[in-house]
């Protein structure tokens, strides 16, 4: 290379430093005649051909110096390359400055930042290039599709869903749209190692050989996911950006409408593309070096959500902000066509436009972290589970009357999760349709009618769901309690009869005492492990094992309603039963099963089903379609490959630990109870543990405005209960008992004890 550099350039005294490079070897001149780039290619008719236009590209920018920008310098004998042995050279102008990485970010950096790149896209507007437009490379976003199959290269099952996700808002909101927008050939790379600072602006750019013929937004949204790492709040950074470069090159605002999935397309293909290559080269740690910040920044961007950064952009660049129409608007329109029976949450209600994990965006653009929908079980349009679905409605969806593969591999799959006597299922639409079901087989089995029910018990919306449901029948609206229905007192330990060792045996000779006064034999025993309803209230230990055989010596069955407490919510159990040390004979599923698809189902016993067997045909329309049991065992694939229940716990017992210290701040907390991420916390006003209804609200409604959602439940209503979506973490939990203490202290009602 030095007699090269003698021989073509006129270059003494060389002194080389090897830089980092991918598809040329590179390297820092420093020489008696100045500094230089060197870059060295592999000599092919290809490389030859890209080598020349992206001279010609550069060439383009007249309005940038060799201070600016790489600018070649041709040899002695006018040639922009040299070509010897094999390889091709390529000498050009050193660029100083520091990196974009290297110095303290400020408004006035990021703006200029903006404006550069706007200024050298307009330059580049005109310019046409074959070899360029012909490109294919990886990294264009037009082409985001190719890191579809990279996926499975990425370890970590959190971070490959959240790629996942983001794979797919593209699929939905950019892939559709691409044609229509501006195209153009641009730099494509202006990451932070590529953009240089003098004098507290940006002056300079380096590396053009990524240069493709693609939307021109891409050049912004590239920039801004560099640009945008390790910054607390990234949208007041990608602000100044956009102002930036929408003085220098107008911005239409389609292209704004995309911005947010296109700076995700980026992260998401650097940590696709990084994750294959260290594969490859294994003890390469450059590979990776920006997967930490790209992930973090892909984690921000998920819980700013799409709404809120969209309004961003379209102000930093001038537009007016769509506003959508007011929640009174909303609910006039709603109960024109629907009844005001169905009630909404919070007294300024939510107008949600949609979501993603633990995270609900509302229409105008707040985020809102979800800590109380136990329906999205493994988190909110998770991706493995949409695509699943898609996949499935796009192929077949039918009912059992024909046979498909999906019903026995579910069921099966399902049946793997249950002891050995659990092992026929029955499929239906929702957990109403099930405990409706489940009584029907009980009743069927046994040939009584009589079923003994929970206090605060609440089991479905169906005519028989309200008649075993204490919660419904005995409230506002309700018929009391059913000539063939035996109330068993909730066995609570905190405000019940019974507390301490041995109260969980005395709560079921309590019940067996009122089972024998009724003089009538049940057809069977329905609680939930906790009830729900009732405050979150888990079952007194050992009174689910006095019960079942009480139950059964009569002729009676054991009903479980695992409508909220299964699929691993539990922590430690995937089933709620587990914790009692019972097996019941009829399982009733529904909520989480479908993670929001309406899916519902019971599982039982040979004998029980056989007994059912008698003749009725059993049939529901849409009960195990094709398309609910492909989303059914997406549900049980991701709970087992993203370690949810293992999460649940985890992060369950620390949520209660971490309301347990605040309950010794504040007397106001009466009671912390639970399993997992299924949590109840009790508010009182005193000692002698006076329901503190107004208090529960006032933290329910405050936590709402502080975009954080909970809600209210028990029979005073003073009870928030919190069962998130498995995925909830730790700093999820510090985000809401930070809020809440602060709630507290804000408060300052003269009833609120401390």
């Amino acid at each position: 290379m030095e007699g090269i550099l003698a021989e073509y350039y006129g270059l003494s005294g060389c002194h080389f430093k090897k830089l980092v490079g991918y598809i040329s070897t590179n390297y820092r001149i420093k020489s008696d005649q100045g500094t230089y780039l060197l870059k060295v290619y592999k000599d092919s008719p290809e490389d030859k051909e890209q080598i020349l236009a992206e001279i010609e590209m550069i060439r383009c920018l007249d309005h940038l110096d060799a201070q600016s920008v790489s600018t070649v310098i041709p040899n002695t004998k006018g040639e922009f390359i040299t070509i010897m042995d094999g390889k091709i050279y390529r000498l050009m102008s050193f660029v100083e400055g520091l990196f974009l990485k290297e110095v303290e970010p400020t408004p006035k950096i990021y703006t200029s930042l903006g404006r550069f790149m706007g200024k050298m896209d307009v330059k580049l507007k005109g310019f046409r290039s074959s070899p360029i437009e012909a490109r294919k490379l990886d990294w264009d976003l037009q082409y985001f599709q190719r890191v579809h199959p990279l996926t499975k290269y990425v370890e970590n099952p959190e971070d490959r869903k959240l790629i996942e996700h983001f794979i797919l808002q593209w699929d939905q909101h950019v892939y559709p749209r691409l044609e229509q927008l501006r195209k153009s050939i641009i730099h494509n790379d202006g990451n932070d190692w590529n953009v240089l600072i003098r004098d507290g602006e940006v002056k300079g750019v380096i590396d053009f050989g990524d240069a493709v013929h693609t939307p021109l937004i891409n050049e912004l949204g590239i920039t801004m996911a560099y640009a945008l790492f390790d910054k607390e709040e990234p949208l007041e950074w990608a602000a100044h950006i956009i102002d930036g470069y929408h003085s220098a090159y107008p911005l239409l605002e389609e292209e704004l409408d995309l911005l947010y999935y296109i700076v995700a397309g980026r992260l998401v293909t650097s940590l696709c593309f990084s994750s294959y290559d260290k594969t490859l080269q294994p003890d390469n740690d450059y590979i990776t070096v920006s997967q930490r910040p790209a992930l973090a920044l892909l984690r921000q961007w998920l819980a700013i959500g799409p709404v809120k950064a969209k309004n961003t952009f379209y102000k930093a660049a001038g537009f007016p902000v769509e506003m959508p129409p007011s929640e009174e608007e909303v609910l006039k329109k709603r109960y024109q066509v629907v009844s005001p029976i169905l009630s909404v949450s919070y007294k300024q209600p939510i107008h949600m436009a949609s979501a993603a994990f633990q995270y609900m965006y509302d229409a105008h653009g707040n985020s809102f972290l979800d800590a109380y929908n136990n329906i999205p079980h493994v988190g909110h349009q998770h991706p493995k589970v949409v695509a699943s679905g898609q996949r499935q409605m796009a192929t077949l969806n039918t009912n059992t009357r024909y046979l498909y593969d999906q019903l026995e591999a579910y069921a099966a799959q399902l049946l793997a999760k249950f002891p050995s006597p659990l092992n026929k299922v029955y499929f239906v639409n929702s957990g109403s349709a099930a405990s409706d079901l489940a009584v029907r087989l009980a009743q069927n089995f046994t040939g009584h009618k009589a079923m003994m029910v929970m206090e605060h018990g609440y089991h479905g919306n169906t005519r028989m769901g309200i008649d075993i449901s204490h919660y419904k029948y005995t409230s506002r609206g309700g018929k009391g309690q059913p000539t063939h229905i035996i109330e068993a007192p909730i066995p609570g330990t905190y405000r019940g009869e019974f507390k301490g060792e041995g109260a969980g045996a005395k709560y079921a000779a309590q019940a067996i005492e009122r089972l024998k006064a009724s003089g009538n034999p049940v057809a069977g025993l329905i609680a939930e492990p906790i009830v729900g309803c009732g405050g979150q209230v888990p079952l007194a230990p050992g009174y689910l094992q006095a019960m079942y055989p009480a139950i059964r010596a009569q002729g009676g069955l054991c009903i479980s309603d695992e409508v909220q407490t299964g699929f691993g919510r539990m922590g430690s159990h995937f089933w709620g039963f587990e914790m009692n040390a019972v097996v019941p004979d009829i399982v009733v599923l529904g909520k989480p099963m479908g993670n929001g698809h309406p899916m519902g189902a019971i599982v039982t016993t040979d004998a029980i089903a056989e007994a059912f067997d008698n003749g009725m045909e059993f049939f529901s329309s849409f009960g195990g379609n094709p398309v609910s049991c492909a989303i059914g065992s997406a549900v049980l694939d991701v709970i087992e490959e993203e370690k949810l229940q293992e999460n649940s716990l985890a992060t369950g017992n620390y949520f209660m630990e971490s309301v347990k210290t605040l309950q010794s701040e504040f007397s106001c907390i009466g009671d912390v109870r639970g399993s997992g991420l299924f949590i109840g916390i009790e508010f009182i006003k005193d000692e002698n543990l006076t329901p503190d209804t107004e208090l529960a609200a006032l933290i329910k409604n405050e936590l709402r405005s502080r975009h954080i959602l909970v809600s209210t439940d028990g029979p005073y209503d003073s009870v928030i209960k919190s069962k998130p979506p498995l995925c909830f973490t730790k700093a999820n939990v510090d985000q809401v008992v930070e809020e809440m203490r602060d709630v507290f202290v804000s408060a300052k009602r003269s009833d609120l004890p401390t």
